[in-house]
């Protein structure tokens, strides 16, 4: 006996067999207790709750039934813990103040936000809400996830709920496990919604992007949440401290017989704040003379809504008892933000993207299982109606089978050997009822299976095309999001002395060089001084000696600058992400910035401060095809990108303006002619982005469109209207323009570094289309390279190939008739070239150069 007890006994090492013990029993708590699982953001607790109420029959057209039989449900079947444990679970899906949206519709005493507890389970009744079964609980039977055995291996639970709504992101989740806690904040559903599509369609989308259609947590309390900070530390790392504020106003109050008096009155309080213990909280302050200029606190609080009267002295000053509130009771108070939860049965730190990317692929797995299930049900019900078929079209011969057999096993057996069967086929027929023999009855077969035939083949369909789970994926959201979004709760504000992005940057002019290699580059314009009229310059880019400045705008910090590429799709950054760099450094290359392959090159560069409704996108191709689009439509510009316009083979996007609708356009060609025409709808009617535009000019063999400007509406109202069939002749043109006038001007600029203004009313107005009038004529070898409009208080830059910028007032320059060869502006060396010409405004405190300054 004693030996045998001996053999028994195992010596083990004490620290291992703790290490062990405490590591499994640690796992045991953070996967099958404390954290959410990713995928329908429930622990096992709700989870089990939810699926024995829909077991019941707890649906929200079902009556309620009371809570003790579903925890006496949850506990016998699935979840052998106390019972206390899994009612709090229930009441907390339950209670508005709690969750978001909540999954189980209460009837009782479910507590409420002054702590009170919930009456007994004997008293209180519930059932399922809409969301739960429409959200939560729709295709659980549907093969759309696993189940395991429960405690007892007596019953089936699901491992997962088949979620059509990120839950998890939805109505939030705290727990501690071992080691370990979760701590998510809730969310508004018609934002989740949104960000789920839009990762749907641009899965390479970032963070940031996400942030503009999620804008933060929305609380089932209301309140405010102060700064983006925080929030933007959530998403982007997992954790963060977000800081909530109740809502107060200071208010006067009237009462009868007493003179009227300041208060603050609190009608929304910070998530999870107990507005009785913040009562309480304000009144043991004022006892002990923390808080001064508070007279009395009354709870006025009803059914309608929170009503907190914090009644101030005569000589209070209201401001500083409303931030003394803030600052010394739970009025404001911190969230912070632990975004952990299971992936694959392991716990992670997810950031907004992954949150909503386990969501989504959890989605087209549910979706999957469900179609290969319909499939197979479809496939089955086909295959039994194939045999009834056969049946009816040998009816007689079949009958006759039937009743010469000798029993069942007999008949059946006949049936497979002699009309080629199956087992189940012929289980049907033997089974099939007489009136099914009427003609009636066949027609309905033979219906039924030609529905079945099509809902077969799309169902493959979905399977074999990803497109077509992602199409399903973003229906079923738009419809959930139809029933159940409702408008934010939480309003997001600006915390005192947080600056935004823009805040950061000041708001001044800028250059913006890209070169032809694809480096850009953003400096001051201050950097370059005026200076007098045919002058060297500076340099402003450090290139290669094949490298060349390709664009060049002006334009201020807080711009979106639009970038079109050859290709015909626009791409958008803000100005101020554009890195600063000094005269001589080369820049960072365009493809860190943008989504570009190597063979696409950027040809247009436009900066929109705003995207207005009445303001349009004029787009001129190499072929000279031109097009007019609504500036509002490049409002929302996705990472990767937006098709700006469609484009025939060998046809290039290189010229892109903004315009108004009674504004015109005047384009250049490289032989020196330009054309005038209105960018109303007549001339040009206002096209979508996936158009090709219609011609601009006709140009002769060997010349070229150098690029475009718009002239606006009030100088447009002065220019004759000419014909298209009417000759350039110079009559009454004179060789020298002696008057400036008070502009604008038309600013013609050769490669040669000669330049002249022309009053635009030397341009007059033609049908689109026609040959265009002479704009300069040319000393020796040269070219038109840019055709502007300019006015008074302008100031010039100009590039070379070499990358030398010259900056100098317009008003140094002459002006000249059309026919003039114009005055020199911009000395070169050697085989250097007038590259680029860009027009800088003047600057709101008028520090432009006049030609009086630079004499």
């Amino acid at each position: 006996m004693t030996s045998d007890f001996q053999e028994r006994i195992v010596p083990t090492d004490l620290s291992n067999e703790m290490s062990r013990s405490y590591l499994e029993y640690a796992m045991s708590v953070i996967v099958g207790r404390a954290l959410p699982d990713a995928r329908d953001g429930l622990k096992p607790v709700h989870r089990r709750i939810l699926y024995a109420m829909y077991e019941l029959g707890l649906t929200p057209e079902r009556p309620f039934r009371k809570c003790a039989r579903v925890v006496g449900e949850v506990l016998g079947k699935y979840h052998p813990h106390g019972d206390t444990a899994v009612y709090d679970a229930l009441v907390r899906m339950a209670q508005d103040f709690s969750m978001r949206d909540p999954l189980i519709n209460g009837h009782g005493n479910f507590g409420s936000v002054d702590n009170d507890p919930p009456a007994a389970m004997r008293y209180t009744e519930c059932r399922l809400q809409t969301l739960a079964t429409n959200a939560m609980l729709r295709d659980i039977e549907s093969e759309t996830v696993d189940f395991a055995d429960n405690f007892d291996g007596s019953q089936q639970e699901p491992v997962v709920l088949p979620a059509r709504v990120p839950q998890l992101l939805l109505n939030g989740s705290s727990g501690i496990a071992v080691g370990m806690a979760t701590n998510i904040p809730p969310h508004n559903l018609n934002e989740l919604v949104e960000g789920c599509i839009a990762l749907i369609h641009t899965p390479e989308i970032s963070v940031e992007g996400l942030m503009e259609y999620i804008k933060g947590p929305d609380l089932p309390t209301g309140g405010q949440i102060l700064g983006r900070s925080g929030i933007r530390d959530a998403y982007l790392t997992g954790r963060g401290s977000i800081t909530m504020r109740g809502v107060a106003s200071i208010e006067t109050l009237q009462q009868r017989g007493r003179p009227e008096r300041e208060a603050i009155i609190i009608t929304e309080l910070p998530y999870q704040t107990n507005k009785a213990a913040l009562i309480e909280k304000i009144a043991e302050l004022v006892n002990d003379k923390k808080i001064d200029g508070i007279a009395d606190i009354r709870d006025e609080s009803d059914r309608t809504g929170m009503h907190i009267v914090v009644e101030l002295k005569r000589d209070a000053y209201p401001r500083v008892v409303l931030n003394n509130l803030y600052k010394q009771t739970p009025l404001q108070a911190n969230f912070g933000a632990n975004m952990l939860a299971l992936v694959n049965g392991e716990p992670q730190l997810l950031d907004l993207k992954q949150f909503l990317r386990v969501f989504l692929d959890f989605r087209v797995e549910s979706i999957t299982r469900r179609t290969q299930y319909e499939l197979r049900k479809a496939q089955e019900r086909d295959h039994i109606l194939q045999g009834l078929l056969i049946a009816l079209d040998n009816l007689d011969a079949i009958i006759h089978l039937i009743r010469a057999a000798a029993d069942t096993v007999t008949a059946k057996a006949e049936l497979v050997e002699q009309f080629g069967l199956s087992e189940v086929q012929a289980d049907a027929i033997l089974q099939m009822q007489l009136r099914r023999l009427t003609a009636l009855e066949a027609e309905k077969i033979q219906a039924e299976h030609e529905e079945l035939l099509e809902k077969i083949a799309d169902l493959q369909d979905i399977l074999a095309r990803r497109e077509r789970i992602d199409a399903i994926i973003e229906e079923e959201l738009r419809e959930i999001q139809k029933i159940h979004a409702t408008p934010r709760r939480t309003e997001i504000v600006q915390a005192e002395g947080e600056l935004l992005d823009t805040d950061l940057i000041a708001n001044e002019q800028a250059v913006i060089l890209l070169t032809e290699q694809g480096y850009i580059k953003r400096m001051p314009v201050a950097t370059f001084e005026a200076q007098n009229r045919a002058t060297r310059g500076r340099a402003g880019a450090k290139m290669k000696e094949d490298d060349g400045v390709e664009h060049f705008i002006t334009c201020c910090d807080h711009d979106n600058i639009l970038f079109f590429s050859d290709r015909g799709v626009v791409y958008c950054i803000n100005a101020y992400h554009i890195p600063v760099s000094s005269r001589t450094a080369r820049g960072v290359p365009i493809v860190q910035m943008l989504p570009i392959t190597r063979e696409e090159k950027i040809t247009s560069l436009v900066p929109v401060s705003a995207f207005t409704e009445d303001e349009y996108l004029v787009m001129l191709t190499r072929q000279g095809c031109i097009k007019k689009t609504a500036l509002a439509a490049f409002s929302n510009i996705r990472t990767n990108g937006l098709i700006a316009i469609s484009l025939v083979e060998g046809d290039e996007l290189r010229w892109v303006r903004l315009a108004k609708r009674e504004d015109s356009v005047i384009i250049g060609s490289r032989q020196g002619m330009a054309i005038h025409f209105r960018t109303d709808d007549q001339q040009l009617r206002p096209l979508g982005r996936a158009t090709r535009g219609v011609k601009s000019m006709n140009l002769p063999d060997g010349d070229a469109a150098i690029g475009m400007d718009i002239i606006p509406s009030q100088i447009v109202a002065e220019i004759a209207i000419g014909s298209e069939e009417e000759s350039d002749d110079e009559n009454g043109v004179e060789d020298v323009v002696t008057e400036a006038g008070e502009g604008p001007w038309i600013l013609a600029v050769t490669k040669n570094g000669y330049g002249k203004r022309i009053p635009i009313n030397q341009f007059r107005l033609q049908k689109r289309a026609g040959k265009g009038l002479k704009a300069i004529k040319f000393r020796s070898q040269d070219a038109l390279v840019a055709l502007k409009v300019v006015d008074r208080g302008d100031e010039l830059m100009m590039v070379t190939n070499r990358g030398i910028i010259i900056r100098q007032a317009v008003d140094a320059i002459s002006p000249q008739s059309r026919k003039a060869t114009g005055v020199r502006v911009q000395r070169l060396d050697g085989d250097d070239a007038i590259a680029a010409v860009a027009v800088v405004p003047p600057s709101p405190e008028g520090e432009s150069i006049s030609s009086e300054e630079e004499e």
